[in-house]
């Protein structure tokens, strides 16, 4: 089938009225003038490669909509297969963690965890979009480890991240407000957060955290599945992460750290939704401040999927390249950090996953393509006739 009348936004360039006929669920050809009879006709709207996101915490969001309102799983990563196709995205990592500790902490348990990864799984074949599994190993929670290394060992997890919340560095090395939060978030006095702090800042410097984080990059390298850093916040700590295998910094806190991943050869990640309000919202490193350093090369949906799209206008206003360059943080860059080398760009061969999307005010996501087939409209994309390969 053919699109038509698309302004088609390539690798390196953006072509008015081009385009793209499929076959077989991969893109056959391109044209930078309209066809005749065509499937679809765009009427000029923006044709962008389906979002690639490495960093979806939504799925939780999804099982328990509240603490002590558990939905069945597979109810909850169908929603969330919905909402993702109506963003754009067109495979999503889901990011899991093992943190009982956490805000999520009633869905973060071994045992909850391990069945939503097997969960994805399992409905994989079904799904609208191609949803893939991001454990997030939190070292100091040595009790994961094994369960970790189980689902590495059966393949259920597509790629891991080293997290590390112990207080006083990372995303929270204001101890002081980190203090605070605990207090009113639990409801706690504050020497009764000053004690939990305390006892998590001795902790970390037990012996077995760093001896069994080597256990499971070993694992991870082993199945050769991509690996990020979390909220790295100096150099030195780039570095480590590097000398470990990262390929990926994930949220860098800090500057500095943007600047020595990026000397290293790693990608950067960070929150569309960073990138669309301009600023973190833990204050840190803003995104759009990243791109305009050329440290920006991944943006991830992180909270919410929705951001894409206007984040993407964003960055390309403050980019050299523009729209290609912004474009490619959320589709081709993405894919290549994660291995995948079949998506993320309109180019032929490629898969074809695709979004229309007409800019504006606001702008819309009209219709997603998954493999060529449609897994979202909102009704605007009509098509012209039958289709035909």
């Amino acid at each position: 089938m053919w699109l038509s009348n698309f302004t088609l936004v390539l690798p390196n360039e953006v072509v008015e009225k081009g385009a793209v006929r499929i076959k077989d669920g991969v893109i056959a050809e391109i044209r930078s003038e309209p066809v005749e009879q065509p499937t679809f006709d765009g009427g000029g709207r923006l044709l962008m490669p389906g979002f690639v996101d490495l960093h979806c915490d939504m799925v939780e969001r999804e099982i328990a909509p509240r603490p002590n309102a558990m939905m069945p799983i597979d109810f909850g990563i169908h929603e969330l297969d919905k909402k993702l196709a109506a963003a754009g995205v067109t495979t999503a990592f889901a990011a899991l963690s093992f943190a009982t500790e956490s805000v999520y902490g009633h869905v973060r348990s071994l045992e909850t965890t391990s069945a939503v990864i097997r969960g994805i799984g399992s409905l994989r074949d079904e799904l609208l979009i191609d949803h893939r599994v991001h454990a997030r190993y939190e070292i100091t929670n040595l009790g994961a480890a094994p369960t970790l290394e189980r689902l590495l060992e059966e393949g259920s997890v597509d790629m891991v991240s080293l997290t590390d919340h112990t207080p006083g560095q990372g995303q929270y090395n204001d101890i002081e407000s980190y203090i605070r939060s605990m207090s009113e978030r639990r409801s706690v006095s504050r020497e009764a957060a000053e004690e939990v702090v305390a006892q998590r800042i001795a902790q970390r410097q037990d012996p077995e955290i760093e001896r069994k984080l080597h256990d499971v990059v070993e694992l991870a390298l082993k199945h050769r599945l991509s690996l990020a850093s979390h909220d790295d916040d100096s150099a030195e700590k780039v570095v480590a992460m590097h000398n470990l295998g990262v390929t990926i910094s994930e949220f860098p806190v800090t500057g500095p750290a943007a600047e020595e991943a990026c000397r290293r050869g790693l990608w950067t990640l960070m929150g569309a939704p960073n990138a669309l309000r301009g600023q973190s919202m833990s204050g840190n490193l803003s995104a759009l401040d990243a791109a305009r350093s050329g440290l920006l090369g991944i943006i991830a949906a992180d909270y919410h999927p929705a951001a894409f799209v206007p984040a993407i206008f964003k960055i390309a206003d403050v980019v050299a390249g523009g729209l290609p360059v912004a474009v490619a943080t959320a589709t081709a860059n993405a894919a290549r950090s994660a291995g995948l080398m079949d998506r993320g760009e309109i180019a032929v061969g490629q898969l074809a996953d695709l979004v229309a999307v007409e800019p504006g005010s606001v702008h819309r996501i009209r219709a997603t393509f998954r493999g060529g087939r449609i897994v979202y409209s909102d009704g605007t994309l009509h098509p012209l006739m039958a289709i035909a390969a």
